[in-house]
């Protein structure tokens, strides 16, 4: 992923001081077609790195600060989280009995079983005192009873005050709607901008391979810089554009775009019929954020096994992950009990539980999920760090690192290369029509399909008329 530089000659063959004589020459065809698409391929990479580089900039490095708030939470809400281990523990019902006195004005809405030894219980509740959207969670010692704390708790994975905030520093720079035109702009141009560095560092001649994978040494220079630079894009490509393509899926238009596609090709993810009496249109995915239920009990009308009951034969039926979600049931609804486990394999079945007599109102096995709803779900799992646990959060530490690098080391070369000669206009003219209808009409497909990106493209390319339309009156006031 190499920015490299307009002012840079624009020919099929790399200057001397970054050539070798006994590097083989390219076959004529291949010379030709690359030496027209090349400096087409140039100009983008350079101007749109130039000017979205200060968005993928704070993108990378909340995006690093948000790998490491998983570790950071744990240490920072330690008392909250971690108990010693006991001998018994208390019945899930009881712990939640304990959780309504300490806060009797809130509605109890899921609880989330420790997952190892030592963890303590979250018993999720709606309460008008915490943002929208937000639980409060009050953690509770399954082996004493004691209550640790209580904290808001945001999404499926559970994310404490300190994730949170950094979360929507990434996400919108807790700006709202507007901040998220922020995030959806870097992540719309990161593919971009890493694949047309891809094709610029492959295409460059050099003496042997390892120059191509190993960045050089010796004192600094330009071209040290973009060694570096070339290489580290190399090894970084791959899980950068899966960035990319993870973050659009959520975001605000182009997300919507992409669940469109994904539904028409029948990759929908499916719902768990929660009804209770079997009627369609029950759900589970509402996480037990905002459930109806009474301030005593479930909010069942008519007979209750109980949590403990219901969670027995949930059990039974084939949810034995000790990752689970308990979502209580509404009117209407019975109890839904969810695996969260999203290490490798992945436990996330999810059984709806009749409150009346625990009978199985529904199972969804994640096994029977559409191959694209499988990919969409692990491809935002391992964006938003919760997939493979502390290997994926460390690879997504690295790669953040690794594009804050890449971006200071392009300003890097464009600042030692100033002043120069921008890459000629119009070179668009020197591709082959039969390579550049299909790229313009490529071009025009995504450019609807992400709009910011297509939005951002054309105004790249009314500035860049602007300019020229300035620098030809110039050079005629010149010349009279």
């Amino acid at each position: 992923m190499t920015i490299d530089d307009p002012a840079r000659p624009e020919t099929s063959e790399a200057p001397p001081s970054e050539t070798t004589p006994d590097t083989a020459a390219p076959t004529p065809q291949k010379a030709g077609t690359w030496s027209a698409l090349r400096p087409l391929v140039l100009r983008l990479h350079f101007y749109a790195g130039v000017l979205v580089a200060p968005f993928l900039l704070v993108a990378a490095a909340s995006g690093l600060l948000y790998a490491l708030s998983f570790q950071a939470e744990k240490l920072v809400y330690a008392h909250e989280l971690e108990v010693p281990v006991g001998e018994t523990t208390l019945p899930l019902s009881q712990q939640v009995t304990i959780a309504r006195k300490v806060n009797p004005n809130g509605t109890v809405t899921a609880v989330w079983p420790g997952a190892e030894p030592g963890a303590t219980t979250r018993v999720l509740m709606a309460d008008p005192d915490v943002p929208e959207g937000t639980s409060l969670a009050v953690f509770v010692d399954p082996y004493t009873g004691d209550v640790r704390g209580q904290l808001p708790s945001y999404g499926s994975s559970g994310a404490l005050p300190l994730r949170t905030w950094i979360d929507g520093l990434h996400r919108d720079l807790h700006l709202g709607d507007l901040g998220r035109n922020y995030s959806e702009l870097a992540a719309s141009w990161l593919w971009v901008i890493a694949l047309g560095g891809l094709l610029l560092w492959l295409g460059r001649r050099r003496k042997n391979r390892r120059a191509l994978f190993v960045p050089e040494g010796g004192p600094a220079s330009r071209r040290r810089t973009l060694s570096w630079h070339g290489s580290v894009g190399l090894w970084a490509v791959t899980g950068l554009v899966l960035l990319s393509a993870t973050g659009l899926t959520w975001s605000r238009y182009a997300g919507e775009n992409i669940g469109t596609v994904q539904d028409g090709l029948g990759g929908a993810t499916p719902t768990l019929s929660a009804t209770v009496g079997g009627a369609a249109g029950g759900s589970s995915e509402h996480e037990g954020h905002g459930a109806a239920h009474t301030g005593g009990g479930t909010g069942v009308q008519g007979p209750d096994i109980g949590l403990d009951r219901a969670l027995e034969a949930a059990r039974a039926a084939g949810v034995d992950s000790p990752r689970i979600s308990v979502v209580l049931p509404a009117d209407g609804k019975g109890y839904v009990v969810k695996e969260t486990d999203t290490q490798f394999p992945l436990q996330l079945d999810s059984v709806a539980v009749d409150p009346a007599d625990g009978a199985v109102l529904d199972r969804l096995a994640f096994a029977d999920h559409p191959l694209l709803a499988k990919l969409t779900r692990i491809g935002i799992d391992a964006h938003t760090g919760v997939f493979l646990g502390l290997f994926n959060q460390v690879a997504l530490a690295v790669l953040a690192l690794a594009l804050i690098l890449l971006i200071l080391w392009g300003y890097r070369m464009w600042w030692l290369r100033r002043p120069g000669r921008p890459v000629a206009r119009g070179t668009w003219r020197r591709v082959p029509v039969t390579l550049l209808l299909p790229l313009a009409a490529g071009a025009a497909v995504v450019a609807w399909f992400v709009p910011l990106l297509g939005l951002s493209l054309l105004l790249f390319l009314a500035a860049d008329l602007v300019l020229a339309l300035v620098a030809r009156a110039r050079t005629r006031s010149r010349t009279v």
